[in-house]
């Protein structure tokens, strides 16, 4: 079995003016999407050495690593967070993240923002919420008040598995600061040879994925 492990750095937002938020300290590649506040940090793990052997992954765990709630500066009761991880056989552009960041991967929604991403694709997601409240405002810490899970752990042939973790506060939020502190991705996975119709089929559909949308 072997385990595979991605880090995303902390990051630090700021507003000024009201809803409208800026980049203020990260160590990593964060990127702000809109001005309301949703940023994203992209990686990936590359797998290209065992798909040169024609293996593929079976996944047997997915899960995060991180080490404090996000903090606030001048938080205030009401304000909220909703923080994604998000790892994916297929590449997502910012437009089908922003879609995720509204309606998961769920078939059938017609709001607009979609992702197209598939339950078979999402390796692995999961979506968290915080709040601040009267008894915590002034920790300067959020507190977690969900936390949903929406991957398949389906096994593939691609050579990568792309690792996207995200955020944005809620509409309007008092504080003037937000830090989101780093977090590891962390995905453990048998690599078998499958018989070999099985694997081609595998690997085209992983192919055609990997096409949809790439930024490199």
């Amino acid at each position: 079995m072997k385990t595979l492990a991605k880090e995303h750095s902390y990051v630090q937002i700021s507003q000024n003016p009201p809803n409208v938020w800026s980049i203020t300290d990260t160590a990593g590649s964060w990127e702000l999407l809109t001005p309301g506040g949703f940023v994203v940090s992209k990686n990936y793990f590359d797998l290209a050495g065992l798909t040169m052997q024609e293996k593929t992954l079976f996944f047997k765990s997915a899960f995060v690593q991180d080490f404090l709630n996000p903090n606030h500066t001048s938080g205030a009761a009401g304000d909220s967070l909703i923080l994604i991880d998000l790892m994916t056989s297929s590449p997502l552009s910012n437009a089908e993240l922003s879609g995720f960041a509204i309606n998961g991967n769920f078939s059938g929604l017609t709001s607009g923002l979609t992702s197209g991403l598939t339950f078979d694709q999402t390796i692995y997601g999961r979506v968290r919420q915080y709040v601040v409240d009267l008894d915590t405002e002034d920790w300067g810490s959020f507190i977690q008040v969900s936390d949903n899970q929406l991957g398949s752990m389906s096994p593939t042939a691609s050579d990568r598995v792309y690792s996207y973790r995200m955020f944005f506060p809620g509409l309007p939020t008092t504080a003037t600061e937000i830090t989101v502190l780093g977090a590891r991705h962390i995905l453990s996975a048998d690599v078998k040879e499958e018989a070999e119709f099985e694997y081609l089929m595998r690997l085209k559909r992983s192919y055609e994925l990997q096409q949809s949308y790439d930024e490199d």
